[in-house]
């Protein structure tokens, strides 16, 4: 099992379903395509090791005005701490987006179990995936901005 774009279809799903049920985002996805550097596609991510028959990550990237529409769209008016609750949500949706894709990974024969997501804040920041094969990148839209789900298995 390599990271290529056949593997894509899990994360794809997984990511439309999460947002959509967790914060009535449509999201929208582009091309899958090799990521060539570590540099995120954004300025809040979220990633999970993940490990079983192969070992890889799973990480999720929102551009700020993303990031801050999911967390308005998830908890409405009770918004305390934005840097706190962005982190939070981030982390949780990367959690969820992880757990069905992983799902849908084992219904082609793939089971992995996912860590515990750590999120990153900041801009121009990267996110070292634990494998040295290529990683994926499918870029996503919103109508409220841009974000990234990136995966790679070795």
């Amino acid at each position: 099992m390599n990271s290529d774009v056949t593997f894509a279809k899990p994360f794809i799903s997984a990511t439309s379903n999460v947002l959509t049920t967790m914060a009535g985002i449509s999201p929208t996805p582009s091309a899958p395509f090799v990521k060539k550097d570590n540099i995120a596609c954004g300025d809040v991510s979220a990633i999970i090791g993940i490990t079983g028959e192969k070992r890889g990550s799973i990480s999720v990237t929102f551009t700020k005005k993303c990031a801050i529409a999911l967390v308005r769209a998830m908890l409405g008016d009770d918004v305390q701490d934005i840097v706190s609750d962005t982190k939070d949500a981030v982390g949780e949706v990367c959690n969820m987006i992880s757990g069905q894709a992983r799902a849908g990974l084992a219904d082609m024969g793939f089971k992995f179990d996912g860590s515990t997501p750590s999120v990153i804040m900041g801009d121009n920041h990267t996110i070292s995936h634990v494998t040295s094969s290529p990683v994926i990148a499918v870029p996503f839209s919103t109508d409220h901005g841009n974000f990234t789900i990136e995966f790679c298995f070795g």
